[in-house]
């Protein structure tokens, strides 16, 4: 588990000989007070081929997050000077910085606390003391999820689906689905525009060996698309009278 007395003076050499603080250039802004875990995160991330920026209080996270332009946020709870949730909100309320991922650490370890952070818009949570691998797995799921594709100064997101949890996500928007639905969804986003017959996703969302209507596929849909309101995306699976549904990306429409 990652925790400050884990860092003894070799590894503190070793992280300094290899961390830089790459400022508006880096991919992902690090706001941790404490040295040694700011240090030893930003090591495990450079490994896996990111590029980081340490800030060790609120205020100075909040001029950086101001200058420069980043991939993803890893935000402590309990900093100096403006805290973690004022930082959140922030970052959610700004027009230019709105999409950011935010991922949360904090050594505060009750479930309301975690459930605040969520609902003030963070996009994962990581109780202390954690370990590296899984933060640097959270960090890559994060940055899958957003495919932030950046253009000059505008900056488009593409619908996207957890791997391992039933969510869609379109830039900081997320809405939570029916396994049915988001295994419904799947398949017709697997092949953007091609049309699946109701007897197609009869067989691969529900199974061959399972008796269902095909008017279930309907039902199934319908409740998808209103799902998909929530982060207004409703007409991405579109109807083709007498064949099927097919999947329409956004910028296609």
């Amino acid at each position: 588990m990652l925790e400050s007395n884990q860092v003894n003076s070799q590894y503190r050499s070793l992280m300094e000989d290899n961390i830089e603080k790459h400022g508006s250039s880096a991919d992902i802004l690090i706001v941790e007070d404490e040295s040694a875990i700011a240090r030893l995160i930003a090591l495990h991330l450079r490994a896996a081929g990111y590029t980081t920026h340490v800030c060790e209080d609120g205020d100075s996270a909040l001029e950086a997050l101001r200058d420069g332009r980043w991939r993803l946020v890893v935000l402590d709870r309990m900093l100096p000077g403006a805290n973690g949730m004022k930082i959140l909100r922030w970052i959610k309320n700004s027009e230019s910085k709105g999409h950011l991922p935010v991922l949360m650490v904090t050594a505060l370890g009750m479930s309301s606390e975690r459930v605040q952070g969520l609902n003030e818009g963070a996009d994962d949570y990581l109780p202390k003391p954690f370990e590296p691998d899984e933060l640097v797995a959270r960090v890559k799921a994060l940055l899958r999820r957003s495919r932030v594709v950046e253009t000059g100064t505008a900056i488009t997101n593409s619908i996207q689906l957890d791997p391992d949890v039933p969510v869609v996500f379109e830039g900081n928007k997320r809405v939570e689905l029916r396994p049915l639905e988001y295994k419904l969804l799947k398949i017709l986003m697997d092949k953007p525009g091609k049309t699946r017959s109701r007897d197609y996703l009869l067989d691969h969302v529900w199974g061959r060996d399972v008796f269902v209507e095909a008017r279930t596929v309907d039902v199934t849909v319908k409740r998808l698309r209103k799902a998909l309101q929530e982060i207004g995306r409703e007409d991405c699976v579109e109807t083709i009278r007498s064949m099927g549904y097919r999947f329409v990306a956004p910028d296609e429409q």
